[in-house]
């Protein structure tokens, strides 16, 4: 036993100089159980010395610093693999390090492309011994791989779902909310989705949706536009905006699929794009009679703070959105409010534009809660709702029951609905703050217009709930006014006179 335990002794002291005893192509050979016992001193080369290896046996070639050794073991096919053996706790563990090749240059510290030679495996299992060692408190290489394990799992996650939410995963799926609540539009969207997002900008369709930028969106609309497309590139930029706003409003609108929600959708990048204006027809199409009652009645009854700025919007005759969002609290007056038209004025202050409010648009504004400087806000009136907020609004709350639904269609709707009332143009003009011409109603016509302006939304209120409208009679092919037009009419018309 003495004998014994003195060989071990000399043999992992010769190990201090392996790196020379590599250089000479002696090499000191491990037999007995594999656990480093038994070690008998040998004039041989690795070569001389791995051949006579019994198969099965793990020998020890040579420590490995800064903590294990470099063990090998011969197979029944006669292949040699080398392993670093390394303590963890109580317990010892081996990890391959490769196969051993009789071939390679004793000296070279590099695998060949058959395997290892002993001072290329030293060196690969120097470098595993090194990061057990340097994390050695915080459980050394078992942490290791199991941090790497979840690293893996969480890539190949993220991976999936990033494929699962990626752009084109989105607008497939706004296609398919369309036709599922019957919109014919979605064969339109998927035809521009596939020729002008899928195969023009492929890299980009594959993107996480959250992940893609306004820019994308602009460069999809610039490619359609210098193609003379600039139609179509308004269309996609509706279609695409929609999408977004459809993922978005999922996270609080219960009638959205959930699945909407998995797109993890905060902001709309398309809002960041511009129409091509010389395509921009908007104006020429307003919401129809029956669009504009749709619109009514899924705001109408809607709780919440959304809904009760929409309904302001609306009742007040669609006023411009960039002004209406600028309310001040100190201009909501009793049964009016005031706004500020800059509209065509460069240079000049803007002109003072007095809005009345009917009890039901009152009711609205009072729900809104104004409060502090602005009176449409949601952080107690220190800044005011944005105007393109306004709109996502309403193109959330309308997109997927109107066809072709802009906000900006709310305007040119309101007047196209009181103009077939028999509502005065010049009225109408003064409801929405068009520009006034001519000498006499610039300068000389101080009447302030209130009560032609409250009966105007009183018949857009009328002729938003059709359950209060009056049956119409016709009289030579026309449309007979009901009594709150003829009152209307004969309000105007003794104001004239007056």
């Amino acid at each position: 036993m003495q004998d014994h335990k003195l060989l071990i002794y000399k043999c992992f002291a010769f190990t201090r100089c392996h790196q020379k005893s590599l250089q000479s192509g002696k090499f000191w050979q491990n037999s007995g159980n594999g656990l480093g016992n038994g070690l008998a001193m040998a004039s041989k080369t690795a070569g001389q010395a791995i051949n006579e290896m019994p198969p099965g046996i793990f020998s020890t070639i040579s420590k490995v610093r800064p903590t294990g050794s470099l063990q090998a073991r011969k197979g029944a096919t006669g292949a040699v693999s080398l392993y670093w053996r390394y303590s963890i706790g109580t317990s010892s563990e081996r990890v391959l390090v490769g196969i051993y090749d009789s071939a390679a240059p004793p000296k070279s510290l590099t695998p060949s492309a058959n395997g290892y030679s002993i001072a290329a495996a030293i060196r690969a299992a120097e470098k595993l011994a090194a990061d057990h060692f340097d994390h050695r408190d915080a459980g050394g290489r078992p942490a290791l791989l199991a941090a790497s394990r979840e690293a893996e799992r969480a890539a190949a996650e993220a991976k999936r779902q990033a494929a699962n939410s990626s752009l084109q995963h989105l607008l497939n799926a706004y296609c398919d909310h369309l036709q599922a609540i019957g919109r014919t539009s979605h064969r339109d969207a998927r035809s521009i989705f596939q020729l002008h997002v899928f195969e023009a900008f492929p890299a980009i369709a594959a993107l996480p949706a959250r992940e893609v930028s306004g820019d994308a969106f602009a460069d999809m609309m610039r490619r359609l536009i210098d193609a003379g497309k600039g139609r179509t590139a308004n269309k996609l930029r509706s279609y695409c905006r929609a999408a977004y706003q459809t993922a978005k409003a999922a996270r609080s609108k219960p009638s959205i699929p959930l699945s909407f929600k998995n797109f993890g959708i905060s902001t709309n990048p398309v809002s960041e794009t511009e129409p091509d204006e010389s395509q921009n027809r908007a104006d020429r199409h307003p919401l129809s009679a029956d669009e504009l009652r749709k619109y009514w009645g899924l705001i109408k009854s809607e709780p919440g703070f959304r809904a009760a700025l929409l309904r302001v919007h609306l009742l007040t005759g669609g006023q411009r959105i960039e002004q209406l969002v600028k309310l001040h609290t100190e201009n909501v007056l009793n049964s009016s409010i005031v706004l500020f038209d800059g509209k065509g004025r460069p240079g000049r202050p803007p002109r003072q534009h007095t809005v009345p409010l009917t009890g039901q648009a009152k009711q609205s504004l009072a729900d809104c809660k104004p409060a502090g400087k602005y009176a449409l806000s949601t952080d107690g009136g220190e800044t005011h709702v944005a105007a393109t907020t306004l709109s996502d609004w309403a193109t959330e709350m309308a997109c997927s029951h109107i066809e072709d639904f802009q906000a900006k269609r709310i305007r040119s709707g309101v007047e196209t609905l009181l103009a077939s009332a028999g509502v005065p143009s010049d009225i109408r003009g003064r409801l929405q703050s068009h520009g006034v011409s001519g000498v006499q109603s610039r300068h000389y016509d101080g009447h302030d217009y209130l009560p032609e302006k409250r009966a105007a939304l009183e018949t857009l209120y009328r002729l938003l709930n059709p359950s209060s409208r009056s049956t119409s009679r016709k009289v030579k092919g026309r449309p007979v006014a009901s009594k709150h037009e003829l009152q209307h009419e004969t309000l105007v018309s003794s104001l004239s006179v007056a």
